[in-house]
């Protein structure tokens, strides 16, 4: 598949010999959302900062849509928009004025109906004449999506997309982000909010103090990591679990009236049905039973602590 991001042993030492990456490659596909996960201080950060430019790498090469970014900065910058964590926006500007100019910092030809085009798609155009610092904390942040997306880059970084905006907010700018997807952008995204990557990312990666412990498709993560339980909702209190049923690793509530079994994907089906049966067998009836799965949260959780 075609790579719009190649990374390869990248390496970062800071004078102060903080070491952000270590040996961290990773390739981005042409057209996916990818979800970059880790604890502060991991080295997402960095990791972008050098992916864009800005950053200069200890070792490791870093190529944008085949243009690498020491070498050839400006054809590698031109591929990309960033939208940094923090609110950087001139606040005396109008919307409108700052977004053209970000578009002209390009060099690209003053262009109103593309402006237009991402404006409306952000919600913004009843306010392109309203200066910034009149904006609420959520749409000055779809301005720093506006103005990265105003010299029409195919690679579009999102530092933290939906720090400080509320729920509400938050789900438009999920839909805004699957839009710039489907219109062709590539896109990765650092976030803090694990339901942010299990809602939109196709492939995951976790980095853990300056390694990248994982990059996996976000289906097959969940499938191969994800723990799920199966609750059993008894008839009657069980006053204590058979014997014959230690190996099962059985939870039973305060109440003796709630059964709880954990298992792997693997080999989960079989065990579930030798279990039932033994329950029957040993007298245990139940009205009702449910499963559920491990969140991407818990997956992330177990992976930094096992890294750790």
């Amino acid at each position: 598949m075609d790579n719009i991001l190649s990374v390869q042993n990248l390496t970062k030492t800071y004078a102060s010999g903080h070491q952000a990456l270590r040996a961290v490659s990773l390739d981005i596909r042409r057209g996916e959302i990818f979800a970059l996960l880790g604890p502060n201080g991991a080295g997402k950060t960095t990791l972008i900062g050098i992916s864009c430019g800005l950053v200069t790498p200890s070792s490791g090469s870093v190529k944008v849509d085949g243009h690498d970014v020491v070498r050839d900065f400006r054809a590698a910058r031109e591929a990309i928009g960033l939208v940094p964590q923090e609110l950087t926006t001139d606040a005396f500007e109008t919307v409108w004025a700052t977004v053209s100019f970000s578009r002209g910092l390009f060099g690209r030809r003053h262009d109103p109906a593309l402006l237009e085009k991402i404006l409306r798609s952000l919600s913004l155009w009843d306010k392109k004449d309203s200066t910034i610092a009149t904006l609420s904390g959520g749409m000055k942040r779809r301005v720093l999506i506006a103005k990265a997306l105003s010299h029409e880059p195919r690679l579009l970084f999102l530092d933290e997309p939906s720090a400080g905006v509320d729920v509400e907010l938050r789900r438009d700018m999920w839909n805004v982000v699957r839009g710039l997807r489907d219109s062709g952008v590539t896109i990765i995204l650092t976030t803090h909010y694990i339901e942010e990557a299990e809602e939109m990312a196709d492939r995951i990666g976790i980095i853990s103090r300056g390694e990248l412990i994982l990059v996996e498709d976000k289906a097959t993560l969940m499938q191969k990591l994800g723990r799920k339980q199966l609750t059993l909702h008894l008839q009657e209190p069980l006053n204590r679990i058979p014997a014959d049923l230690d190996d099962y690793g059985l939870r039973r509530s305060a109440d003796g009236m709630t059964l709880v079994y954990t298992f792997e994907n693997e080999g989960g089906r079989a065990r579930i049905t030798a279990l039932l049966r033994q329950l029957g067998e040993a007298g245990v009836t139940f009205r009702d039973l449910e499963t559920s799965q491990s969140s991407l949260e818990e997956i992330f959780v177990s992976l930094v602590r096992g890294a750790a």
